[in-house]
């Protein structure tokens, strides 16, 4: 592959990787609601770590689905319906633990909110793990590449190349959007630091989180 015919292939994959990731990112789900009230109630290294853990789930499903996106989509769709169980059962534990997480300390301390001793790394593997068992995630992206002849009669070093720049791309784009709402979050706990505030945040994310894994389950 040439000089010149890389540019003219990668340029439009680039662009198609930075619109598929925030087309998958700015819609504000389950796991876009946790990560605000995560980051309302942390400091801002925690709630970037998890922000950073979605991101690069959608890139690496964005890289797999550039190399192997038919195969992906037919693997996926058969335990969608299961898979989609599984992430709203897993929304809801998360829900009901943050809640009474944030009530029990705010009892122990006599209404002094304290954060639970969740670490960057933690939120990181937790976030990875919420986001990557969302069927929605990786169907998306399959659908983008499939469906819109993302790779067209490429060689394999030249798929590779384009499955790579795509993955990168959505991956920035996620990223850049996943940091602006911890972000957000930092500050809003920062404006609601008193103890009925960091409950209210607690609850109220929470409660979104409950509704959202009930719509899921409804689907």
């Amino acid at each position: 592959m040439s000089a010149a015919a890389s540019a003219t292939t990668l340029w439009p994959v680039l662009i198609a990787g930075v619109v598929a990731g925030y087309a998958v990112a700015l819609p504000v789900g389950p796991v876009a609601s946790y990560l605000v009230g995560l980051a309302a109630r942390h400091p801002w290294r925690v709630g970037a770590a998890g922000a950073l853990g979605i991101a690069v789930v959608d890139g690496g499903y964005a890289l797999v689905t550039g190399l192997f996106g038919t195969l992906v989509a037919g693997l996926v769709q058969p335990v969608e319906e299961p898979l989609r169980i599984a992430s709203a059962v897993v929304l809801l534990v998360l829900a009901a633990r943050g809640a009474l997480a944030a009530w029990r300390e705010r009892t122990a301390s006599g209404g002094d909110v304290r954060a639970d001793p969740l670490t960057a790394p933690r939120a990181f593997a937790r976030f990875v793990a919420i986001t990557a068992i969302n069927p929605g995630t990786v169907l998306f992206f399959a659908v983008v590449v499939t469906g819109g002849a993302l790779l067209p009669d490429a060689a394999t070093a030249g798929r590779t190349l384009v499955a790579a720049v795509f993955g990168i791309a959505a991956f920035l784009a996620s990223a850049s959007w996943q940091l602006a709402l911890a972000l957000g979050g930092t500050l809003l706990g920062r404006v609601l630091s008193g103890p009925r505030g960091r409950l209210g945040t607690a609850l109220a994310s929470s409660g979104l989180m409950v509704v959202l894994a009930v719509v899921m389950l409804l689907g």
